[in-house]
């Protein structure tokens, strides 16, 4: 395009023909249109671009998250409590919430592992099932889900819902609320 005194000389985008046009209006009004049209592209390349990075982090952050639970499944597996533990923040601020209530901390709740776990047998097989990772925001994820700890004698099953966190030592549970899935005392008022 062609801007000469009082005319506008456009080019059409496959060449087949010239436009000429006199007077400022016809200009105006072909430039607006020109504005326009870029103005719709670099917005939209700019929205999916945008949303291609938003899902990309989601995911990422996502399967992190899924390796924290990976690195605590193998560590338990492994009988290994300690390594477990270090899927969890290293604060008073951690939060335990199970069948036998509530414990802050995280030295007090590694005892609590060590005492209702003290050995190799009682800690059996465990295995999740993650139903749901949810981002809530860039530093926090809600994780649902399902367990699974077989032992010799018996099998436990129950639900969690976890709050991690992401810090300069990566992804952290902040926030772990495990329930078993039948309380005896009470299923059997129930059924």
């Amino acid at each position: 395009m062609w801007l000469v005194p009082f005319m506008l000389v456009s080019v059409n985008a496959d060449s087949r023909y010239f436009f000429y046009s006199l007077g400022r209006y016809t200009m105006i009004r072909h430039y607006n249109a020109v504005v326009i049209f870029m103005f719709r592209s670099v917005f939209f390349k700019g929205a999916v671009l945008l949303a291609g990075v938003l899902t990309g982090c989601s995911t990422t952050q996502e399967r992190d998250v899924q390796q924290l639970l990976n690195m605590q499944q193998n560590a338990w597996n492994a009988g290994d409590i300690e390594s477990f533990m270090q899927g969890y923040l290293n604060s008073d601020r951690l939060r335990f919430v199970g069948s036998g209530g509530e414990v802050r901390g995280w030295q007090p709740t590694l005892d609590r592992y060590q005492r209702s776990y003290p050995d190799r047998e009682s800690m059996g097989t465990l295995s999740f099932d993650l139903r749901e990772i949810r981002m809530l925001g860039r530093q926090h994820a809600m994780i649902f889900g399902a367990y699974t700890l077989e032992r010799v004698h018996d099998e436990s099953t129950g639900l969690f819902t976890l709050i991690a966190e992401y810090t300069e030592d990566g992804w952290r549970i902040i926030h772990d609320h495990t329930s078993a899935d039948r309380i005896p005392e009470l299923q059997e008022n129930i059924e």
